[in-house]
C-alpha cells in the first residue's frame, strides 16, 4: 500500500492517494509509519481540513509519536492555514529539532505571521540549533525590514550558505522587496549554475522595481545559459516588463517563444500576453491572444481584456467583452466592475461610469473605496454635485466614509462643485484628523478655488498646530493663494517656514510664483537675483514673468540682461527681442528699436504673427 500511495502523491494524484488510503483503512489494513507523510502531504495540497484532522487522530491512536510524524503534521496544518493547530502541536513537542523549526518558521511566513516566525528563529535557532540553508531561506521570508534581512545575510555568510540556490534566492527576493537593488544584483552574480526558480524570483523582483530594460537583459541572458525550459513565471515577468516599457518588438518575440514552448494555453502566461499587448496599444493583438487562451481563461483574463480596451479608449469593445463574459455564465467580480467604472471615469464618461455603478449595486456586489473614489473624481471634474452627494450618502451608509482617501475625494468633489461648507462638514467629522497632508491640502486648495483665502490659511495654521508635516503640494497651494491675492510678504513667510523648518526642497514652480509676485510689486532687481540662482533649464517661466514685468515698467537695462540670458538657452526664440523692442518703443528710443529689429534680421528671427478670431453667431 505504501509504495502505491507514494507513487500517486509523487505524480500529483492526491485525491486518488487519499481514496486508496481510505479503502485500505476501511478494511482494517494498518498503515505503517512511512505511509502517513505521503497522505499528510496529499491533505496539505488539497487543503483537506477535515481529513487532515481525522488523520491526526488516527496517528495518535496508532501511537506514532516520532519527531518525523510531528513535523509532517505541523507542516500539513501550516499549509492548510490552521496556524493555531500547528502552533499547539509545536508547543507539545519536547525536543525540537531543526526540521520542525524550519517547518514552523516558513509556515508562519507563508501565513503572514512574519513577526511570530522571526521570534521563533531568535528564540530557538540562534542560541541552540545549528541552522542550514533551509532555515536561512525561511527566516529571510519573515524579514519585514532591511535591517533584519542584512543580519540574516551576514549569518548566511558566516555558516557558508550565501551562494546556496535556496538561501540566496530568498535573500535576493528580500533585497528586491526592500528596493535594495545593488545588494540583490551582487548576490545574484555570486550564484553559480543558476536554476530557473532563481531566475524567476530575480526577474519578478526586478519587474516590481520598474527596471524594465534590466529584466529584458537578464531574461535574454537566461535563455543562453539555462539548461532547462523557462518557466511560466519567468515569461510572465518578461511580458510584464515589455508592457510597462511599451517594448512591443521584444513582446512579439516573446509571443513567438511562448508558442514554441507551448505555453499559450497557460492561464497566467496568456493573461500576461493580453496585458502586454494592451499596454503597448495593440488591442487587436491583445484580443487575438485573449481568444487563443480559450477554455483556460479565468476571470482575471477577462478583467485584463476589459481593462485593456478601456485603457486604449475602446469602450464599446470593453462593453462587448463584458456582455460576452455574462453570456458565458460567469459572474463579474468587484475587480470587473471596478475596471469598467474606473475605465469610464478616466475617459471622462461620467454617465456610463455611474450606470455601471448602479448595475454593480443591483448585482449585490459591494464596491470598494477605490471604485467610489474614481467615481468621485468624475463628479469633481464635471461638477456633478447631484451624483457626488449620492456617492457621499452611499459611503456614509456603508461605513466607508472613515477611509481618509475616500474622505479626501469627497472633500475635493464638494470644493470643485462650489460647496465649501459641505466639504468643511466632512472635514470636521474627523475628530482626530489624519496625518496625511493630502487630506489637509484638499481643504486648502478647495478654499483657494472658492476664493476663501483666509479660510485656507486657517486650515494651514490648524495643520501646523496638529503637527502634520506639509509637503510640496501644500507649498504650491499656499503660494498660489498669495499670488492670487497679491500677498508678497505672506508668501515669503510661508516659503521660509516650509523650506527652513520643514526642509522642503522648492521646485521651479515655487520659485516662479515668488518671481511673479516680486515682479508685480515692481521689485525687479530682487526678482532677477532670485531667478539667477535657478537652473537656466528650469526657469523659462520665471524669465517670461520677469520679461513681461520689465516691459510693464519700461526697464531696458533689465530687459536686455534677461534677453541675453534667455537667448543663451533658446537662441531661436524671437520673443525676448520683441519685448525688448517694445520696451525701447515705449521710451521712444527709436534708434534702439531699429538696432533690435536689425539684429533679429541678422539672426534670421521673425516676429510671430498675431492671430484674431471672430465668432459668427
Amino acid at each position: 500500500m505504501r509504495h502505491r500511495i507514494c507513487k500517486l502523491v509523487k505524480n500529483g494524484l492526491y485525491k486518488e492517494a487519499i481514496t486508496l488510503y481510505t479503502k485500505h483503512h476501511a478494511f482494517s489494513v494498518s498503515p505503517s509509519n512511512f505511509t502517513f507523510p505521503y497522505i499528510l502531504k496529499a491533505c496539505a495540497e488539497l487543503k483537506a481540513v477535515t481529513y487532515g484532522e481525522m488523520l491526526h487522530a488516527q496517528i495518535l491512536k496508532a501511537g506514532y509519536k516520532s519527531s518525523h510524524t510531528f513535523t509532517d503534521l505541523t507542516n500539513m496544518y501550516m499549509k492548510i492555514g490552521l496556524v493555531d493547530s500547528a502552533a499547539k502541536l509545536f508547543d507539545e513537542i519536547p525536543k525540537r529539532n531543526l526540521s520542525i523549526l524550519n517547518v514552523v518558521i516558513s509556515g508562519f511566513a507563508q501565513n503572514g505571521f512574519f513577526d511570530e516566525g522571526f521570534a521563533i528563529f531568535k528564540l530557538f535557532c540562534v542560541p541552540d540549533v545549528r541552522i542550514d540553508s533551509v532555515t536561512v531561506a525561511g527566516v529571510t521570508s519573515t524579514c519585514r525590514n532591511l535591517v533584519n534581512g542584512v543580519q540574516i545575510h551576514c549569518l548566511a555568510v558566516k555558516i557558508g550558505v550565501e551562494r546556496d540556490q535556496f538561501a540566496a534566492t530568498s535573500l535576493i527576493t528580500m533585497y528586491l522587496s526592500c528596493a535594495e537593488m545593488n545588494s540583490a544584483v551582487r548576490l545574484f552574480s555570486l550564484i553559480e549554475n543558476k536554476e530557473v526558480i532563481c531566475y524567476a524570483a530575480y526577474l519578478s523582483g526586478l519587474g516590481q522595481n520598474g527596471v524594465v530594460e534590466m529584466v529584458i537583459q537578464v531574461f535574454q541572458g537566461m535563455l543562453g545559459l539555462l539548461h532547462e525550459r523557462p518557466s511560466g513565471v519567468t515569461v510572465v515577468a518578461a511580458l510584464s516588463a515589455c508592457g510597462n516599457g511599451k517594448l512591443i518588438q521584444f513582446g512579439r518575440q516573446l509571443h513567438g517563444l511562448i508558442i514554441k514552448l507551448e505555453l499559450e494555453s497557460d492561464t497566467k502566461v496568456g493573461t500576461s500576453l493580453v496585458d502586454m499587448y494592451s499596454k503597448c496599444g495593440y488591442c487587436q493583438c491583445s484580443y487575438a491572444a485573449f481568444r487563443e487562451i480559450g477554455r483556460s481563461r479565468n476571470l482575471i483574463t477577462w478583467n485584463s481584456m476589459i481593462a485593456g480596451f478601456l485603457l486604449n479608449g475602446e469602450y464599446e469593445n470593453a462593453i462587448n467583452v463584458f456582455d460576452e463574459l455574462e453570456c458565458e455564465g460567469r459572474e463579474p467580480d468587484v475587480v470587473t466592475w471596478n475596471s469598467l467604472i474606473s475605465g469610464f471615469s478616466s475617459l471622462g464618461k461620467a454617465e456610463e461610469a455611474l450606470l455601471f455603478f448602479r448595475k454593480m449595486l443591483a448585482c449585490d456586489v459591494n464596491p470598494n473605496e477605490k471604485c467610489v473614489t474614481s467615481l468621485l473624481a468624475v463628479c469633481s471634474s464635471f461638477s456633478l454635485q447631484k451624483y457626488g452627494k449620492q456617492l457621499h450618502a452611499y459611503a456614509a451608509r456603508t461605513g466607508v466614509i472613515d477611509d481618509q482617501i475616500l474622505a479626501t475625494a469627497i472633500i475635493d468633489m464638494y470644493m470643485k462643485c462650489g460647496q465649501p461648507s459641505l466639504a468643511c462638514n466632512v472635514f470636521n467629522e474627523f475628530h482626530i484628523k489624519p496625518n496625511d497632508p493630502a487630506f489637509w491640502n484638499a481643504m486648502i486648495s478647495g478654499y483657494s478655488k472658492n476664493g476663501l483665502s483666509e479660510a485656507a490659511f486657517g486650515i494651514f495654521d490648524e495643520m501646523i498646530e496638529q503637527k502634520v508635516i506639509p509637503n510640496s503640494v501644500t507649498l504650491s497651494c499656499l503660494l498660489s493663494i498669495c499670488s492670487y491675492t497679491g500677498q508678497l510678504e505672506k508668501a515669503f513667510e510661508i516659503f521660509r517656514l516650509l523650506t527652513v523648518k520643514y526642509g522642503l526642497d522648492p521646485s521651479p514652480k515655487h520659485i516662479n510664483i515668488l518671481i511673479e509676485l516680486l515682479s508685480r510689486e515692481g521689485r525687479l532687481d530682487e526678482a532677477f537675483e532670485l531667478l539667477k540662482a535657478e537652473d537656466e533649464t528650469t526657469s523659462s517661466t520665471g524669465f517670461a514673468s520677469l520679461l513681461d514685468a520689465a516691459k510693464s515698467h519700461l526697464d531696458p537695462k533689465l530687459g536686455a540682461e534677461i534677453c541675453q540670458r534667455v537667448l543663451e538657452s533658446q537662441p531661436q526664440n524671437p520673443i525676448p527681442f520683441v519685448i525688448l523692442s517694445n520696451i525701447y518703443a515705449g521710451l521712444e528710443k527709436w534708434k534702439d528699436v531699429h538696432k533690435i529689429r536689425q539684429l533679429m534680421d541678422e539672426k534670421g528671427l521673425e516676429k510671430l504673427p498675431g492671430v484674431s478670431s471672430v465668432i459668427v453667431a
